[in-house]
């Protein structure tokens, strides 16, 4: 009598959540309306822009972001990006020197008249580092120049490495054809391929952002501002990252700046002038940060729950989560949440692997999805010995016989 109760608490538990699942899917398999259009979205003249949720990638609002435009000086951080991936690769280091040749000589080239520069002569001999924050923090033409050279032998080369890593990490509409971003045909880019290119920045080489934030760079005598005006705005935490213009391209920006828990990434592509496209991206920064909130409710391999298995050393796993969960929520809404589980199969057996994937974690607000993450089992459960299979092969022929 205690096997058959034991067991027929197991079963009624798992067809229990299978039942809640299955109800509740059933309900929101045709709702496609988004619980963001239900509030008022800001007004900004501009050709594109996107404002995005670091943390969850959700896109908070957007206009033609997926629009053809030019990079100007944006194309500089996936130069950036190509700089980073040969750094962890150990290629370069920070403290080689490079020799500057006559292909980044700003006298010699007429593409740089009147463009950014670090102002670079030939033979001069400047350090890895140094040419990472005149790229960074002077937009330095010239210094891509050399450091591509140097990374690749030739521009053409590094090129290609930017638009390697630039289908890598899912840039759809983009394509680059020099290092620098200066105008040059079929060259090109989206808001939305920007935002994931900061995004991947960010996540990628946190040492490498971090010098973005800096608000001035002085080499060879000469001092130049960072041209983020964002980052003297005290109303506003902004740490990065670049902005850019050319008479084709307009005044562009992409920023990034937090507050609390939460990180935003805006876009602003084909702006008027420079400071239209500082107010507009701060009216855009302010508004996401007014409007929702990033939430954490759940830790990286935080146990959430554990569920029954058969035939294992242990009668239960502990399940959770493989990464940290974040959703981007309206503010106010955390206490409308509904969390719910989904087990795979109703019966479970040993053995058990970690990481191995057995169900799914649903977070919804107004049958709404929110977020949907993998559940997976924290610890490995090896199969019990010979009298732990067989005490439950008989329970479940027991609940066999029960149902029937």
């Amino acid at each position: 009598m205690k096997i058959y109760k034991k067991n027929n608490k197991f079963v009624n538990k798992v067809l229990k959540l299978i039942t809640t699942i299955f109800i509740v899917y059933s309900t929101i398999i045709y709702a496609n309306e988004n619980i963001f259009n239900i509030i008022s979205q800001p007004e900004i003249d501009v050709k594109s822009y996107i404002l995005i949720d670091y943390n969850t990638g959700i896109i908070l609002t957007e206009k033609n972001s997926n629009d053809i435009q030019k990079p100007a000086s944006l194309a500089k951080i996936m130069t950036s990006y190509v700089i980073g991936k040969a750094l962890s690769k150990n290629r370069v280091h920070r403290n080689d020197v490079v020799t500057v040749s006559k292909n980044a000589w700003a006298a010699g080239n007429n593409e740089f008249n009147g463009s950014s520069l670090m102002f670079l002569k030939i033979g001069d001999h400047i350090s890895v580092k140094n040419l990472i924050k005149g790229i960074i923090l002077q937009s330095g033409n010239d210094a891509c120049v050399a450091i591509a050279e140097y990374i690749s032998g030739n521009q053409q080369n590094f090129v290609r490495l930017m638009n390697f890593y630039a289908q890598k990490i899912g840039l759809k509409n983009t394509l680059f054809k020099n290092v620098h971003g200066l105008d040059e045909d079929g060259q090109y880019t989206s808001a939305k391929d920007m935002a994931i290119m900061g995004k991947s920045l960010i996540h990628d080489f946190p040492y490498e952002y971090n010098i973005y934030k800096e608000k001035k760079f002085t080499f060879n005598n000469i001092s130049q501002k960072n041209r983020n005006l964002l980052l003297w705005d005290k109303t506003l935490n902004v740490d990065g990252i670049k902005t850019g213009h050319t008479e084709n391209a307009g005044y562009n920006i992409i920023a990034s700046a937090t507050k609390n828990n939460m990180r935003l990434i805006v876009v602003i592509l084909g702006d008027k002038t420079e400071q239209y496209r500082k107010k507009n991206s701060k009216k855009l920064l302010n508004w996401g940060f007014e409007t929702f909130r990033t939430i954490n409710p759940i830790k990286k391999y935080q146990k959430i729950a554990s569920i029954p298995i058969l035939y294992g050393k242990q009668s239960y796993v502990r399940i959770g989560i493989k990464n940290n969960v974040f959703l981007t929520i309206l503010k106010n809404q955390e206490k409308k949440i509904k969390i719910l589980y989904h087990v795979k199969n109703n019966k479970i057996f040993a053995p058990i692997y970690r990481n191995q994937v057995l169900g799914h974690l649903t977070f919804m607000i107004h049958n709404h999805i929110v977020g949907h993450y993998p559940l997976i089992a924290l610890e490995n459960i090896p199969k019990g010995n010979i009298f732990i299979r067989l005490l439950d092969y008989i329970r479940l022929l027991l609940s066999k016989w029960i149902h029937q």
